[in-house]
């Protein structure tokens, strides 16, 4: 079955930087579609970034300029920089698979980012 696992979140102060990580298993990872999403409190699940297998990026426009999606397809791992963070990015952030069939089913725990001053 589809594992995904999120990493790298954290506490950090406007302005500063973030990396978030994650690995896929049980799939053929280099033939997907990965993206990121984020859920803050009392809200959806929103579209972050999303990447193809041949490095094709495309961005919500709140993180345009500010955030990059990159991937190694050499490795399960799909990665997010997050830079010039904002107090308004604050949420959960999850990776998926866009286009797998079953994809909502396979939500990993996600990795907490929370911008404060």
């Amino acid at each position: 079955q589809v594992h995904l696992v999120e990493s790298g979140g954290g506490l950090v102060q406007p302005g500063e930087s973030l990396r978030l990580s994650c690995i896929a298993s049980g799939i053929r990872f280099s033939d997907y579609q990965m993206a990121w999403y984020r859920q803050a409190p009392g809200a959806q699940r929103e579209l972050v970034a999303a990447i193809t297998p041949d490095r094709n990026t495309n961005y919500a426009d709140a993180v345009k300029g500010r955030f990059t999606i990159s991937r190694d397809n050499a490795n399960p791992l799909v990665y997010l920089q997050m830079n010039s963070l904002k107090p308004e990015d604050t949420a959960v952030y999850y990776c998926n698979i866009p286009y797998y069939w079953n994809y909502n089913d396979n939500w990993g725990q996600g990795t907490q980012v929370t911008v404060s001053s």
